[in-house]
């Protein structure tokens, strides 16, 4: 039998501030809503593995607003939850919605804004391991650690902010009084560049790493949503701040979050250079849980 999968193609569309870039590989025959596949500040490449597992479904990826291949005007200034939002909203508008959309990290916490303002965007939602510090109980500890992300990378650039990055995002449980102040690892633990290069735009640090895990999820919205939420995190990942906040906001949407296979990365395949986690096994519980929800 012919296949009916087209090649991707890719397209652009004006939004305020910045020019975004998306992806449609078409499934004639599919009689399913697009699957729309986010991440944040991840972009449409890291979405291949787990995209080849869906071949009977029309794939949609994009790259945020200052990730890749969508340039912002202003590279050097914040992007928003919101925003991204609206970016998400104009692609589905171009694409043809509802979609169903699986949303990874950053790409949750917007897929999340979204839903609260365009719930008619999305049949099923996705959300696995949303990074909002603002729903924990160590809100307070966990936003600074967020902001000393920021502040490390500001101070002395891209290896020192990625290094700290790490040690917030692979701490375990709550965050201590101190835990800002501590001094920040050293890159070379990571493999990180100790030199500066004199840039302050990174797209994670500078850009969305505040406004992502300090945005406060409109969950009366979303409760009251067409849209069916579907929190999720990896095996591996329940002690770390991402998991503990997925857990959570499943919690205020009076859902059980659903665990996926790996962790906060499982649905990788080797995209970016980073260890592959369990794609295989990550694409069929997505495939369940959307099954599940249809």
């Amino acid at each position: 039998m012919k296949s009916t999968v087209t090649e991707p193609t890719t397209q652009t569309l004006e939004a305020p501030g910045a020019t975004l870039t998306y992806d449609v590989r078409r499934n004639d025959e599919s009689t399913e809503p697009p699957l729309f596949l986010i991440g944040s500040p991840m972009g449409a490449a890291g979405f291949g593995t787990l995209s080849s597992h869906f071949p009977d479904r029309t794939i949609v990826t994009y790259d945020p607003r200052g990730a890749e291949r969508s340039a912002k005007a202003d590279p050097s200034s914040e992007s928003t939850p919101d925003q991204h939002a609206d970016d998400l909203h104009r692609v589905i508008e171009a694409v043809g919605g509802p979609v169903d959309m699986f949303a990874s990290s950053g790409g949750a916490t917007n897929s999340l804004a979204l839903v609260a303002k365009h719930p008619d965007d999305v049949r099923i939602l996705v959300a696995h391991e949303p990074p909002i510090a603002s729903v924990l109980p160590d809100s307070e500890n966990a936003k600074a650690a967020a902001r000393s992300i920021k502040d490390t990378y500001m101070r002395g650039g891209f290896g020192p902010g990625m290094a700290q990055f790490i040690a917030v995002v692979s701490h375990e449980g709550e965050f201590p009084d101190d835990f800002a102040e501590r001094p920040a690892p050293d890159p070379a633990m990571f493999g990180m560049p100790a030199g500066d290069d004199g840039s302050r735009d990174d797209v994670l640090m500078a850009q969305n790493v505040i406004t992502g895990t300090h945005y406060e999820p409109e969950f009366d919205a979303l409760q009251k949503a067409s849209t069916r939420i579907v929190l999720a995190l990896g095996v591996e990942s329940q002690k770390i701040m991402t998991g503990r906040a997925a857990k959570i906001a499943a919690e205020r949407l009076g859902s059980e979050p659903v665990i996926f296979p790996s962790g906060h990365g499982g649905f990788l395949g080797g995209e970016y250079g980073q260890p592959p986690g369990e794609p295989e096994a990550f694409a069929a519980k997505l495939r369940e849980v959307l099954a599940a929800n249809a």
